[in-house]
């Protein structure tokens, strides 16, 4: 009898290889989004401890906060809860970002919401903190992580601070039906280059709502000033 396979066997029926649009990422998420409640996508949190940690270790109450491929992550709600005034969260879904429109009601007339394809933006103003959990590791060619960095140059403020997790060397090959980069956290800063210092780093064992483990890596970084 075959044994499981912890990673690909956490996919669920709709998010099979076979079925994904490769040449259309934003008509994949809407639909993912669409289709399934929040609560049984593979990388949902209740709460995102870590992130929440690093986030507000890093920011004041008026620091500008992006949240990268926030979708319909809970962050944004406990930033608020904790007094955050200045949040934006972007990502490419629509569908992902009205969930969290609709959980926060009337909270979320204080939240900037942007759809945009990373690849594709070009940021309006600067941030002081970004933070990415498990958006960053879908871009796997060498052009796309390159638009994705320089939209991370034009987006961040002298000294900000930037939270990248993706998925870990020994993490899963792919998710949501779509293949994935995976990092160390070492390898993150490889790629980011000398302007960004990495400060911390931790790894992360995160439980699906099906119940299988995924390895993260935690990268934190800080943007030097002269560069």
């Amino acid at each position: 009898m075959a044994h499981p396979d912890p990673y690909t066997d956490d996919i669920q029926a709709d998010e099979r290889p076979g079925e994904v649009p490769k040449d259309d990422p934003h008509g994949h998420w809407e639909g993912m989004y669409a289709t399934k409640a929040e609560d049984t996508l593979s990388w949902y949190q209740r709460h995102s401890s870590r992130s929440l940690a690093y986030v507000t270790a890093a920011a004041s109450w008026a620091s500008p906060i992006i949240d990268i491929g926030g979708g319909s992550s809970t962050l944004v709600d406990d930033l608020l809860a904790r007094g955050y005034a200045n949040i934006t969260v972007l990502d490419i879904a629509e569908a992902g970002l009205a969930k969290t429109k609709a959980r926060l009601g009337a909270q979320a007339s204080r939240v900037n919401w942007i759809v945009a394809d990373i690849r594709h933006w070009h940021p309006p103003r600067l941030y002081e903190v970004w933070h990415d959990r498990a958006m960053f590791h879908f871009l796997t060619s060498a052009e796309d992580q390159a638009a994705y960095l320089a939209a991370l140059r034009a987006g961040t403020t002298p000294e900000a601070t930037v939270i990248l997790a993706t998925f870990a060397p020994d993490g899963p090959e792919q998710c949501s039906g779509l293949p994935i980069q995976r990092y160390s956290p070492q390898t993150l800063a490889s790629l980011l280059g000398p302007s960004f210092r990495l400060v911390e780093e931790t790894a992360e064992t995160h439980t699906t709502p099906s119940g299988i483990e995924q390895r993260f890596s935690y990268a934190v970084f800080r943007r030097d000033p002269t560069a």
